[in-house]
């Protein structure tokens, strides 16, 4: 396979074969990601992924999912999707799911019918990097888009037949606005109603805006039970009709692995007993993006 750079896929991904059809992503403003800062978003020619198909079928024949890679493969033109999801079935045919992370701002660019087309045509998952429900957090951030951007978009790839995989960021709220930024964020899954909720518990990386104003004074990072608050608050404000909520990223400090509605309140109740210390939290040095 031809993979150029760091390869980034959701953590249920593991599985999956990785195709990189593009390199880097095509926002990359958001302040706390240092995910792509090396490299420009760029398409890969063709022929490379022809190549990387047949060798997939060659050696990789038995796996049944595969993920477009890097971020934001939504964006691409939706002759070029549709190009694509035929050269997997011609060439994976036992292939199954499809995986592909997309943003606000490229799903709104595909109207219903391109987006049921693409279902149709074997795209069956989508990751949106959803990070936080409150608009000022969003802004600040970078996100290049607002909540109620985020929720429509959301609903749309819902009724387009797709399961919708939803990640959020714990912590961007800082110290100050934390709560605030939990409860609006448990407000927006409420709204969008996903069917898998992923958090994450921010952690700065070096190079990155956020990472500029921490050392400057200018955001304050929430401690282990700063964040554990946050999460507890996200937990409670979230009501979806049913869905999996996981914070086992290994972010987290203490991971959880949830059905909602049905698990709620012995996930909060874990909580509690972990912020009055009667669960041990992991370590700093175990933590990891």
């Amino acid at each position: 396979m031809h993979y150029e750079g760091d390869i980034i896929r959701p953590p249920n991904e593991i599985d999956s074969i990785l195709l990189q059809v593009a390199t880097g992503c095509p926002h990359n403003r958001c302040t706390f990601c240092g995910a792509y800062r090396d490299r420009d978003f760029r398409l890969k020619p063709a022929s490379m992924v022809q190549a990387d198909l047949r060798w997939a079928a060659r050696h990789l024949g038995r796996m049944r999912r595969l993920f477009l890679c890097d971020g934001d493969c939504l964006s691409l033109s939706h002759a070029r999707l549709m190009t694509l999801l035929a050269d997997v079935r011609e060439h994976l045919p036992q292939v199954a799911r499809v995986g592909s992370y997309a943003s606000a701002r490229s799903l709104a660019r595909k109207s219903d019918a391109e987006l049921a087309e693409l279902r149709r045509a074997g795209l069956t998952h989508v990751y949106m990097g959803v990070e936080s429900g409150d608009d000022a957090v969003l802004a600040r951030v970078g996100k290049g888009c607002s909540r109620d951007d985020i929720i429509a978009q959301g609903l749309r790839v819902s009724a387009a037949g797709m399961k919708l995989n939803v990640s959020v960021i714990v912590g961007l709220g800082g110290v100050e606005g934390g709560l605030v930024h939990a409860r609006e964020t448990g407000g927006l899954l409420s709204a969008m109603n996903p069917d898998f909720i992923g958090v994450l518990s921010l952690m700065l990386v070096p190079g990155t805006p956020l990472y500029a104003d921490h050392a400057a004074g200018r955001f304050a990072l929430p401690d282990a039970h700063g964040l554990l608050r946050e999460l507890r608050e996200l937990l409670a404000t979230t009501s979806v009709r049913s869905g999996i909520f996981l914070a086992n990223h290994a972010s987290n400090h203490l991971p959880l692995r949830l059905r909602l509605p049905r698990d709620r309140e012995r996930g909060l109740a874990l909580l509690d007993q972990a912020l009055d210390g009667y669960v041990a939290l992991k370590p700093e040095w175990l933590r990891a993006l």
